[in-house]
């Protein structure tokens, strides 16, 4: 019999051999599955059925010299997807409303941060319970959204401290390829500056991993038995230098101006005591991620709120480095304590240009201590071009300056420190004149500091000669139970004689007490201050305010460093601030027992 021209033997054995090439399929494809590809499939299935979470640990706290607290932590929820569990058509619309980002940010987080489809990956941090209660009630509307509570930093607000607490931040994959980093994920927390950068591998401690059971529908079933809980390490805590009582003070003597900084330092140790940068920043907004307008907005700030002035601002220096002209001076034996020069008039002719005195009037004739008691200009002219640029350089290299101070904080600037070789890159070999050295004299030309620099010289000052690097953490303390204690470390000794430094103490004595002095506003008869006044020219507006002050003069205790930008003569507004200052130390000192007088529930 045939159909459609096709006998049924033949049409029989047709399909006898299409259903034997059918199971050799089936077959085949069963042995790849159960053999070629079941390790890959059961890793697959396990995966599906364990979610890997890590556990975070507590950072470290940070407290003040008094044990009063910097920086804490509180508790907040962490929305995170398990990529692999998500809806795209259910998850992402509804996760979208409900945490306030649109989907492509969702999209975007995720890929920033996943580790492993199967692992949570943070999406928003430090969102609200009533969120988190939303998403515990209504599961079924978020496949593959979860929550944790972690810790989220706390910085103590009203201290101005950003430019030495820093802060944290997301890890990035910059942060990864860093060499020698082996314990950091994507989504995780990190110091990201000052000291939470620095001390990062102190306070950030070590992850801990749970597993738990999910079904295929994504509900937890609870922890897996067979896979043991790693606990995570806390991080240790960190007693810093930081007096909160003069930190305070210094945020209060700032406030009433736009820009400017403060550093406070123990000469006898190097021990940073306040340092404060205004304007500053409130360094609890980067606990969660920082919205791009408000980044935006920082950065493009006329005030410049995220440049750490005490260690990044870079200022010259006028007449607060005068010590270091007098200095060299006398020890090149140039003048000695009774030298006297050309009078003071008010100007001093070089070539066909005539460099004045802030002094219109003149000075007169002076020696080398009341050039500093009155801050002569035209003194320092005339041994600037005795010295040379290459000599006086070299001087203000042997004081700290052009180079970094070394303190225990990132990012640290040089500051400038020009020489012979620097003018012949900027002007050409032999294209400049000795001219320049006149300036660089007085702290005005290319030469630039940093508050920090300008305080660690006056420290040396304060100190017979002896310069500590500056320091900011006092004591480490880890979760195990040890202690230790950091020491003081000698940076260097400045160049200068016994002699000298004794011309050079009297002329920071006579800078407040003399009858002359340029800052005699600060004579008082509790204790004893010194110091120097600094009016800086500034070629963007009006000349920067300088002071630096030293007390009590016969067993210095603290030198405080203060700048405020555009705001006129070092005498008539630096000093008050760094008064104020040295006035709540010395409050402090006299007070019963030296108890602070803050509350004591801080140490809590």
């Amino acid at each position: 019999m045939q159909r459609y021209g096709i006998p049924l033997e033949r049409r029989e054995k047709i399909s006898l051999t299409v259903v034997f090439i059918l199971f050799l399929v089936v077959a085949g494809g069963l042995a790849r599955l159960q053999i070629l590809q079941h390790p890959e499939l059961a890793r697959q299935s396990e995966n599906n059925r364990i979610r890997v979470v890590p556990i975070v640990p507590q950072r470290g706290l940070v407290t003040d010299r008094e044990g009063r607290i910097i920086i804490d932590n509180r508790p907040s929820y962490t929305v995170a997807v398990v990529p692999a569990e998500v809806s795209p058509n259910i998850t992402l619309p509804n996760l979208s409303v409900l945490l306030g980002l649109d989907t492509t940010e969702i999209r975007k987080r995720i890929k920033k941060n996943m580790v492993s489809r199967y692992q949570p990956t943070p999406v928003k941090r430090d969102v609200k319970f009533e969120t988190v209660a939303i998403l515990e009630e209504q599961m079924t509307r978020f496949p593959g959204v979860t929550y944790q509570m972690e810790q989220v930093r706390q910085y103590r607000e009203g201290l101005i401290a950003e430019s030495f607490t820093g802060y944290v931040g997301e890890v990035s994959q910059q942060d990864l390829k860093r060499a020698g980093v082996t314990d950091l994920r994507l989504g995780s927390m990190i110091g990201k500056k000052g000291l939470e950068k620095q001390g990062d591998h102190l306070l950030r401690g070590w992850e801990g991993t749970a597993y738990l059971e999910v079904a295929a529908s994504g509900q937890v079933l609870g922890p897996l038995e067979e896979k043991e809980i790693r606990a995570a390490i806390a991080g240790a805590n960190i007693t810093l230098t930081i007096d909160i009582d003069l930190q305070q003070a210094c945020a209060a003597a700032l406030d009433t101006f736009c820009c400017g900084a403060v550093v406070a330092l123990d000469p006898r140790n190097g021990e940073v005591l306040a340092m404060a940068s205004y304007p500053g920043y409130d360094a609890n907004i980067f606990s969660s991620v920082v919205p791009e307008s408000l980044w935006q907005a920082m950065s493009g700030d006329t005030t410049h709120p995220l440049l750490n002035r005490p260690l990044n601002g870079k200022y010259p220096p006028g007449s607060t480095v005068k010590f270091v002209t007098v200095g060299a001076a006398l020890e090149e034996g140039i003048i000695n304590e009774n030298t006297t020069q050309k009078p003071c008039t008010g100007g001093f002719r070089f070539g066909n240009r005539v460099f004045h005195c802030w002094q219109p009037g003149g000075h007169g004739s002076l020696t080398a201590v009341h050039s500093l008691e009155q801050s002569c200009d035209i003194f320092m002219y005339q041994l600037g071009l005795k010295l040379g640029i290459d000599k006086l350089s070299h001087y203000y290299a042997r004081c700290g300056f052009g180079h970094p101070t070394g303190i225990d904080l990132p990012g640290e600037s040089p500051g400038l420190n020009p020489n012979s070789v620097y003018y012949d890159k900027r002007y050409g070999e032999n294209q400049w004149t000795r001219g320049l050295v006149l300036n660089n004299a007085i702290g005005q030309g290319e030469i630039l500091i940093t508050p920090l620099q300008l305080a660690q010289f006056f420290c040396g000052l304060a100190n017979n000669g002896v310069v500590y690097r500056p320091r900011i953490v006092k004591m480490i303390s880890y979760p195990e139970g040890q202690e230790r204690t950091l020491s003081p470390q000698v940076s260097f000794t400045l160049p200068f004689s016994t002699k000298t430094m004794r011309i050079l103490r009297d002329g920071i004595r006579l800078t407040v007490e003399g009858e002359h002095g340029s800052a005699r506003g600060l004579k008082n008869k509790r204790y004893s201050i010194g110091g120097k006044t600094g009016t800086a020219q500034n070629p963007h507006g009006e000349n920067h305010s300088w002071f630096v002050g030293i007390a009590p003069l016969e067993a210095p205790e603290i030198v405080v460093c203060a700048i405020v930008e555009n705001a006129g003569h070092g005498s008539e507004v630096a000093a008050p601030v760094v008064g104020k200052i040295i006035a709540r130390y010395m409050e402090k000192r006299s007070a019963p027992s030296g108890l602070s007088m803050t509350d004591e529930e801080d140490k809590q």
